[in-house]
């Protein structure tokens, strides 16, 4: 970062109680005026202070706006213009350590209590200069508007054009100085990821994670010509990989059904049954539904079960669209009975995620330590009664989490074979993921890393981290 500029240059600096908007409306008064772009950025403001202020994650904010017919306070916003909003929300989830930092540097003092909405507009702001390569006048107007719409940040509007100008003068040399690692990720959270891994890696994986995703596609099949149709690459798992730009519903074979957004990572777990032709097979906590496609694409009789009825709605949304059959439902994984045992169980156990911040950068806010304590407790609760209750003798169980964290993969695997003399490890070989080595762990486990699979470009780089485990029930 650069040095912090000196107090005698004040005529450039505005200290937050000096600072008045210049405006001639009542402070917090509606206006009608109509300004670019300025509906997109309202809404991610929304987005990051229900994450950041009332604990709501990212996707659940972003399911309540758009499905709310009407709002007063906030104008609709187009359908194109939705990318951008959460692209800036994730922006600033990702980067709000370093966001934070340059912006405390223009600041005498921290906002008050009451500037809670200011700061937002400085960060979305800082993200869309140094981030984003939004244009300075774009990103300043649209801020000093948004500002002047809400009577809690109208007084800081002539700070907020101020910070942000300073900000659009910064030399690029300044951001580089940051340690983004030890800014944007909790500490608690990079200090496990350095006793799990080493310092070498748990660095590459926090990098890893604070870039934007791209966008992963599952097939029904014929992944290289999908590849070329939809301008991607095929990977070596069979998953198809291109830039994340432009609306996902228009891109070629959405509509028809011929494939679905998946992370190549979360793609793995159901092909490790081999082949399931005919087989019944059901998959445990199935929501958002992707692994639920693979195995009824595969050709088995699947039972998905979540205990989130609205959650199970978007599965028949989206099975319906790809022309899939699956049985639907609701109901408590730890406790769940069948009319029959299956052939195979997929456990995607609730985890704490922190594989997926790339992808769901509000995780960095909302998860705390002791979060993975309980989970780690559910974990091992639906595990066991998925494959006593529910796996036929000499069926194939395949437990996996997007998790990080050794207490919701390796450890509860070691835990549950030392307490279930009944099963046994499938050891998995590379051959089975592409043939890439690293993903195998000693133990014949399947562990992914957001480090993993580079690219030259890293908008195509990455995965999920994964933890993936094959056990088989003894006759």
């Amino acid at each position: 970062m650069s040095e912090k500029p000196n107090k005698s240059d004040g005529a450039k600096r505005k200290h937050w109680r000096t600072s008045s908007p210049t405006r001639k409306t009542k402070p917090g008064a509606r206006t009608t005026k109509t300004v670019a772009g300025l509906a997109a950025r309202q809404t991610a403001l929304e987005l990051i202070g229900n994450v950041l202020h009332r604990g709501h994650s990212l996707d659940d904010s972003l399911a309540s706006i758009y499905q709310s017919e009407t709002n007063s306070d906030r104008e609709p916003v187009d359908v194109r213009d939705r990318g951008f909003a959460r692209l800036l929300a994730t922006t600033v989830l990702r980067r709000h350590g370093q966001l934070s930092t340059i912006i405390a540097d223009h600041l005498e003092k921290p906002l008050p209590a009451n500037g809670r909405h200011a700061q937002l507009i400085l960060l979305s702001g800082a993200a869309q200069l140094l981030f984003l390569d939004v244009a300075p006048h774009a990103v300043i107007n649209t801020a000093v508007e948004l500002s002047r719409r809400q009577r809690s940040s109208a007084r800081f509007a002539g700070l907020i054009n101020a910070v942000l100008r300073r900000i659009a003068e910064q030399p690029p040399s300044a951001l580089p100085a940051l340690e983004a690692d030890d800014l944007n990720i909790p500490a608690w959270m990079l200090k496990r990821w350095i006793a799990a891994y080493g310092e070498t890696t748990a660095r590459a994986i926090a990098s890893a994670s604070l870039n934007e995703p791209p966008l992963d596609i599952s097939v029904r099949d014929k992944a290289e010509d999908w590849a070329r149709k939809l301008d991607g690459l095929a990977l070596p798992t069979g998953t198809v990989r291109r830039r994340t730009d432009g609306r996902i519903e228009e891109l070629p074979g959405f509509a028809a059904g011929h494939w679905w957004v998946q992370d190549a990572a979360a793609a793995l777990p159901a092909r490790l049954f081999g082949d399931i032709t005919g087989q019944r097979i059901a998959d445990l906590c199935a929501a958002p539904g992707g692994k639920t496609a693979q195995l009824a694409n595969a050709g088995a009789q699947v039972t998905a079960l979540d205990i989130s009825q609205a959650r199970l709605a978007r599965v028949r949304e989206n099975l319906i669209r790809l022309g899939l059959k699956a049985e639907l439902v609701t109901g408590d994984a730890t406790a769940w009975q069948a009319d029959c045992q299956f052939d195979g169980v997929l456990v995607d156990a609730p985890c704490s995620a922190t594989g997926t911040i790339r992808r769901h950068p509000d995780i960095l806010h909302l998860k705390r330590p002791d979060d993975i304590d309980k989970l780690s407790q559910l974990q091992g609760s639906i595990l066991s009664h998925a494959a006593t209750s529910l796996l036929r003798p000499g069926g194939i169980i395949i437990y996996c989490t997007c998790s990080l964290e050794p207490e919701e993969g390796e450890t509860q695997i070691a835990l549950f074979l030392s307490h279930h003399a009944g099963f046994e490890r499938i050891p998995v070989n590379a051959a089975e993921v592409g043939g890439i080595d690293e993903f195998i762990t000693p133990d014949g486990d399947v562990r992914t890393l957001p480090n993993q699979l580079p690219d030259d470009e890293p908008c195509l780089s990455g995965l999920d981290g994964f933890f993936i485990s094959r056990l088989r029930r003894i006759a």
